[in-house]
């Protein structure tokens, strides 16, 4: 396939992201090996969803980590059995990375595929259906989706079911459509034509903090000339998403105080300084009431996006109106400026806030401390340690004395205000891969292939540890998103659309075979 510098022609309307030079309009919306996924899918679909319901049952909480590696024993059994050389990738300490491989011989180019198998923390109370029991709905829970029987095998799944379960779609959806692809193409008898590697991660929900040890433990083994980060939602306008960065985050805790133990409201109240409302006017001091950060110099050495992402960007499909439709929101932050836009900005957002008790459990008390949990999305040009730097900076600009450990006696009375701050070990920075790249034209071509029209990304809106992959192995990195943007990831009901499935099937074979 001859690509013309498939990114020097990007028009807007109609959805169109990327206009494809010399592609004949026939060529541009047919690839072999998405065809034959589609193929096999279509006579294998009570197979699939059955060995998909298999792996969801595994509970995967990353701190889990007898479970974790319960998972990671799972998919060395799957990716066997599809005729994947693979293994362990261990350090100490942390729960194993899973590798695969399918080598070609005489390839000249090696494509490795990541995504993680670990999930986020849950409570079992906020979900309609136990976590790690899937169950099928005939529509989105909130929209009066009902609980659907499991078929009887060869009936059909209507596309527009969804699975129910933690990491139906963050990330074991991405994994087991790879894998599934992998039979897809055994069965269609398709050869890869380049030398394609799978790594799964155990804990990409702790920030991950031993990928780097595993990524300088196997440098050889993992080095290519792409890396595609499998993860992450498309577009809410259902097209398929690239993405071509992804933001850092990095995550940090602040309490304050104030007398050394609860005090009734009634005796003490107008006496005593309450941490509770302390903490919320530290807070409203970061940001002003459109969402900006005021924290000095946040925005400071922020890369500016390129032409050709400025224009990516503005010919991405408009839905805002329709998100602020469905969430119920009246006004979004960002002075009126898309999201696509924001999601290039560094931001910083609180995670949550404790501090007394709240309903039944409520007492007259003002409460002895308050904490907020923040995280800092990065973008490329700011760091994680600056970033925190100017946040510890304002703080203390508000009149507190910062400290990194419980303050004692001598402390407490020499500083009227006083703010703990703890700072993740696990942050990591942001990575921009450029556009016109010709590998990055090449995954933009072939995407085009399969499903269009295609929406190009200059960055994600979640965090990924790309920038420890290119610090310890230098490659480029693509992420391709495929489930469903309305999927609760991170949140109670998790879903995956079963048509978002499919679609990630068929993607995935054609970049497995990908030349």
């Amino acid at each position: 396939m001859k690509i013309v510098s498939a990114l020097t022609r990007i028009v807007a309307g109609a959805g169109v992201i990327v206009a494809l030079a010399g592609l004949p309009p026939a060529e541009a919306q047919d690839n072999a090996a998405a065809r034959a996924a589609r193929e096999w899918r279509l006579s294998h679909e009570w197979q699939i969803i059955d060995e998909y319901y298999g792996f969801l049952r595994i509970p995967n909480v990353s701190r889990d980590l007898p479970n974790v590696r319960r998972n990671a024993d799972y998919l060395l059994k799957m990716m066997e059995k599809r005729g994947i050389k693979s293994r362990l990738l261990e350090v100490s300490g942390a729960p194993p990375a899973v590798y695969g491989e399918i080598l070609t011989p005489g390839a000249t180019h090696t494509y490795v595929f990541y995504s993680h198998y670990d999930g986020q923390p849950l409570d079992p109370k906020e979900w309609a259906t136990p976590p790690f029991e899937p169950v099928l709905r005939s529509a989105r829970l909130d929209k009066g989706g009902q609980l659907v029987p499991f078929p009887a095998q060869g009936q059909r799944f209507d596309p527009d079911w969804r699975i129910y379960a933690r990491s139906a779609s963050d990330a074991k959806a991405a994994i087991f459509s790879m894998l599934t692809a992998v039979d897809a193409l055994n069965a269609a008898g398709m050869k890869p034509r380049a030398n394609i590697k799978f790594i799964f991660e155990g804990e990409e929900e702790l920030e991950s903090p031993n990928l780097g040890r595993i990524l300088n433990a196997n440098k050889e083994l993992l080095k290519g000339d792409l890396w595609f980060i499998c993860d992450g939602p498309e577009h809410p306008s259902g097209n398929q998403t690239i993405n071509f960065g992804a933001r850092g985050i990095q995550k940090m805790e602040v309490t304050v105080y104030g007398a050394k133990r609860q005090l009734h409201s009634g005796h003490y109240g107008n006496w005593a300084p309450n941490p509770a409302l302390m903490l919320a006017q530290l807070l409203a001091s970061m940001k002003d009431a459109d969402g900006r950060v005021l924290v000095e110099n946040f925005y400071d050495g922020v890369v500016a996006l390129s032409d050709l992402e400025k224009k990516a960007i503005a010919a991405t499909p408009d839905d805002d109106a329709a998100l602020m439709q469905e969430m119920g929101l009246a006004r979004t932050d960002g002075g009126g400026r898309k999201l696509g836009e924001l999601i290039n900005l560094p931001s910083l957002n609180i995670r949550g806030m404790a501090s007394a008790r709240i309903g039944e459990q409520a007492a007259n008390v003002i409460p002895a401390a308050a904490t907020a949990a923040i995280d800092l999305r990065l973008v490329k040009g700011v760091t994680n340690k600056g970033q925190v730097a100017r946040v510890i900076e304002h703080i203390r600009k508000q009149g507190y004395f910062v400290v990194a450990t419980e303050p004692d006696d001598k402390t407490r009375l020499a500083h009227p205000r006083i703010a703990k701050v703890v700072v993740s070990a696990d942050g990591y920075n942001a990575v921009r891969t450029p556009m016109d790249l010709p590998v990055a034209q090449n995954v933009i071509a072939t995407v085009s292939t399969v499903r269009r029209p295609v929406v190009l990304n200059p960055t994600s809106g979640g965090s990924s540890p790309w920038d420890m992959i290119t610090d310890e192995l230098g490659t480029n990195i693509i992420s391709i998103s495929t489930v469903n943007y309305d999927n609760n990831q991170h949140s109670s009901n998790e879903n995956l659309r079963l048509q978002n499935l499919w679609n990630g099937l068929e993607t995935h074979a054609a970049l497995i075979m990908m030349e």
